[in-house]
């Protein structure tokens, strides 16, 4: 039996969600998952619910600093994921943190826009992701909304996809991972590694309860390099989680649901995950 010492580490420095299902709360339930012990740094603090995203309080780029360095210096990490930074100050920040403390297995999930399409980062602090934080992440995970604000191309094919994927590549972080969710047909995420392409496929659902999808999508592939797999096969296996994650999406709320960040647990434990669907 391995010691507890040696349980995986990984911090999300991202939003909290008030409604539980995205952010820092689906970072930590999805690190708990995978067997990770789950840390956090909180860039923003939102007011949300399945509906919408009634405020935002962002947090002071120095406190944020902080956080990062007090878990970093005392307990270690073995992987980062970023989420919601919010803006260019908070992003500068951070990057200098991630350098400065050498973190070398970091996942960046560009996230701009919340599910009920509220904004998350602000217009002017894209370019600084683009040129401080994606250059030290060892993978980028934007969907097809934020490659086009990333680099203009709208993607409507395999190809456009493969393209997106070479130009953010070119920004410099070591794999990119194009998510096709919003793609018609089989859900498909390209991971591209600078000079091979991988797919990922799987069942689409349909189902509006996918809230939190992108975090759980990113935070699975961060746990898995947390527990020192190659990123192809953390990918994969982030897929297949997501997959049945969103299968047994929870209908709670009035809007979007969260997906089960804790499927595969119910499932071990004898409770019945599609009770709640007769309801």
């Amino acid at each position: 039996m391995k010691n507890v010492a040696d349980i995986p580490r990984a911090l999300t420095i991202a939003g909290s969600d008030s409604g539980g299902g995205a952010g820092i709360q689906a970072d930590i339930k999805t690190f708990s998952a995978f067997g990770v012990y789950g840390m956090s740094a909180i860039a923003a603090l939102t007011a949300q619910n399945t509906i919408g995203v009634r405020g935002i309080i962002e947090i002071d780029p120095e406190f944020v600093s902080l956080q990062i360095r007090a878990v970093v210096e005392d307990i270690g990490v073995d992987a980062v994921k970023t989420g919601m930074l919010s803006n260019a100050s908070v992003i500068s920040r951070v990057a200098e943190d991630l350098g400065e403390l050498g973190l070398q297995r970091i996942v960046v999930d560009p996230v701009m826009v919340a599910k009920g399409g509220d904004r998350l980062l602000r217009q002017d602090a894209i370019e600084t992701m683009k040129k401080e934080l994606f250059p030290l992440a060892m993978v980028v995970t934007p969907n097809l909304h934020e490659v086009n604000a990333l680099i203009g191309i709208e993607v409507t094919t395999l190809d456009d996809m493969k393209e997106a994927a070479r130009a953010i590549k070119a920004l410099g972080p070591r794999y990119v991972v194009i998510k096709g969710g919003h793609l018609p047909g089989i859900p498909l995420d390209l991971l591209f590694d600078g000079s091979t392409f991988h797919e990922f496929t799987n069942v689409r659902y349909d189902t509006p309860h996918t809230h939190g999808t992108g975090c759980t999508f990113a935070s699975a592939i961060a746990a898995g390099l947390a527990r020192g797999t190659s990123v192809e096969e953390a990918v994969a296996r982030a897929k297949v989680y997501i997959t049945a994650a969103i299968r047994q999406g929870i209908p709670l709320g009035k809007g979007h649901g969260p997906v089960h960040h804790f499927h595969n647990l119910y499932r071990l434990a004898g409770w019945n995950q599609l009770d709640w669907r007769s309801s």
